[in-house]
């Protein structure tokens, strides 16, 4: 089993995950605020302390890939980067969306094997980050940007049943409607959930270019202007 260094900023939430052999060896998380330039170094200290006191050897540094915050993934993923050249260690990119559907798997008691999994990530008005999975993480509907209508997801939700999570469902209970709809609560992309993800990219060796590799942004960044202190 590989050692791994997982690193997730996507959203609000900053978290740092070390994980091997199945387990999660340290982990730190901070859920208040969105200040992952401050908080991200030392969170990664903390798991490479551990390393060290365990006279551990890693094998790979991961990093989620979004879509989601575009500053939060640009941290990440620079942090990620930084880290991968200094330890020469391969470099991990995992899909956001496909972290919270693991969350939501592990987490939850599923009895239907036809479920599908629908994360959403706010993307700021009536906008979310979405895609569909199966219970085996094929996407059904790739990742893509979506305005929530009356009509989303109903190709979906007249199959069968839908989950839905992620900060960007909480809007989406006032416009879905459909007695196959499934909102849960609570689940944010975590580092801790990257581990399935990473361990498998590790075995099949998918690994991310340092040169090259950007976030999945899904959309391109709109600046807006600053507020007038006057």
């Amino acid at each position: 089993m590989s050692t791994i260094l997982n690193i997730e900023t996507s959203t609000d939430v900053c978290s740092v995950a070390l994980t091997s052999e199945g387990a999660v060896l340290e982990h730190y998380e901070e859920f208040k605020e969105r200040n992952h330039a401050v908080l991200l170094s030392g969170f990664i200290k903390g798991c490479l302390d551990h390393l060290r006191r365990h006279e551990m050897k890693l094998d790979a540094v991961a990093v989620s890939m979004g879509p989601g915050s575009y500053t939060g993934l640009r941290i990440g993923l620079s942090e990620a980067k930084g880290l991968a050249y200094a330890l020469d260690v391969p470099l991990i990119g995992v899909d956001t969306l496909k972290v919270m559907a693991v969350s939501v798997m592990f987490n939850q008691v599923l009895d239907n094997p036809d479920v599908m999994f629908a994360p959403m990530i706010d993307a700021r008005r009536m906008e979310v980050y979405t895609a569909v999975y199966n219970l085996s993480l094929e996407a059904l509907e790739a990742p893509r940007p979506l305005i929530l209508d009356v009509d989303s997801y109903m190709e979906w939700l007249d199959r069968g049943e839908v989950l839905f999570f992620g900060n960007g469902s909480d809007k989406a209970r006032d416009v879905i409607s459909h007695s196959n709809a499934r909102f849960i609560s609570g689940i944010c992309p975590l580092a801790i959930d990257m581990q399935a993800l990473s361990d498998k990219a590790f075995r099949e060796g998918k690994f991310l270019s340092l040169a090259y590799s950007v976030p999945t942004y899904l959309k391109d960044f709109q600046a807006t202007r600053p507020k007038s202190l006057f």
